[in-house]
């Protein structure tokens, strides 16, 4: 069952973003740092499927639901901005 709030593309994936950006960062940018979990495997719910980082912060992004992370879209060191998704995961039936 996908949470409320998770965004979707259409055919039942969940987004992977940024949940929350950091206050005190004033740039709209952020560059994926590592990957945790890799295309194809099972992700829990709020596990953390990566490193990002923003100016000097380093922030964890966790999984939305609980699936199967089916497509990464930033690859590690790949730049990315605030609300873009950086991967897609495939929820849990249930």
């Amino acid at each position: 069952m996908r949470e409320p709030g998770a965004m979707t593309d259409g055919t039942d994936r969940a987004a992977v973003t940024l949940a929350e950006w950091p206050d005190d960062a004033d740039a709209d940018e952020g560059v994926v740092v590592n990957w945790f979990a890799r295309e194809g495997a099972h992700v829990d719910a709020d596990a953390s499927l990566c490193e990002v980082q923003i100016e000097k912060v380093s922030v964890d992004v966790l999984a939305p639901v609980a699936g199967t992370l089916t497509e990464v879209v930033a690859a590690e060191d790949a730049e990315f901005a605030r609300g873009d998704t950086l991967a897609w995961i495939s929820p849990d039936a249930g």
